[in-house]
């Protein structure tokens, strides 16, 4: 190969690696020449507006083929009410194609989040939420804590109208509030053991006190609980100790 070839073999090489970024910054390759013509979505969307799905994807899509960035439209779709996870790709000639995992509400977290079926909390906003939703709340660190409790109390406490929900607050006590309005107080310390313990005698002491709801049971006590009870005629609750067996 003679020395003047050489540097001409070089120039072409570089000119072939430098022409599709050329051609990107001055839109040879932008929208106008390789259009994006189609918005394929793939997933079961009950939840996800889709006009507000095309909104998002519209401005990136604008640009073109080569020009859009894949990562700043799954941004903008993960941004949407509803979605959990996003998956962006382009198919030849002009096809945009996102995939969408919806959140499924399991449970309202607190005052304004929901937990998802796959444990993530996410904000309620003005999304509108299933009815019949129980309510957990707790430190987010311990979502797998608090859903736990709650299926045991769940299950538990079947015979008992039905759990409402269960908080972990700020200093580490645990309470279960049941669809009748009662609330049983389990304390900071093995609330699992304490409620396995209470949940086969909610239905005897209900029995042998058909006239008066059941409004607290404390399980804090090592040896003992203390129920108060509402009266048959009044709403100003009654109080009467208990020891567990």
């Amino acid at each position: 190969m003679s020395a003047l070839k050489r540097p001409l073999l070089w120039l072409l090489a570089v000119a072939l690696v430098a022409l599709p970024v050329v051609a990107v910054v001055e839109g040879w390759m932008g929208g106008e020449h390789w259009p994006l013509r189609t918005l394929r979505v793939q997933g079961e969307l009950q939840r996800v507006d889709r006009a507000r799905l095309q909104a998002a994807v519209l401005p990136h899509a604008r640009r073109g083929f080569f020009a859009v960035d894949l990562g700043d439209v799954q941004q903008a779709v993960d941004a949407l009410p509803w979605v959990e996870h996003a998956e962006v790709r382009k198919h030849w000639p002009d096809v945009l194609e996102v995939r969408i995992v919806e959140h499924r509400p399991f449970a309202r977290w607190g005052q304004d989040r929901l937990l998802s079926e796959h444990g993530r909390l996410f904000p309620a906003g003005k999304l509108r939420v299933p009815a019949g939703l129980p309510l957990l709340d707790g430190p987010e660190a311990r979502v797998p804590e608090v859903v736990a409790l709650y299926n045991q109390a769940r299950a538990q406490l079947a015979n008992a109208g039905g759990v409402l929900g269960v908080a972990l607050d700020r200093r580490g006590s645990w309470s279960i509030a049941l669809r009748d309005g009662t609330r049983v107080v389990l304390g900071r310390n093995d609330p699992g053991a304490r409620l396995a313990r209470f949940a086969p005698m909610l239905p005897q002491l209900a029995a042998q006190n058909p006239q008066r709801r059941l409004v607290r049971a404390d399980l804090r006590y090592t040896n003992g609980f203390a129920l108060i009870w509402a009266k048959a005629d009044a709403s100003s609750p009654t109080t009467n100790n208990g020891s567990s067996t």
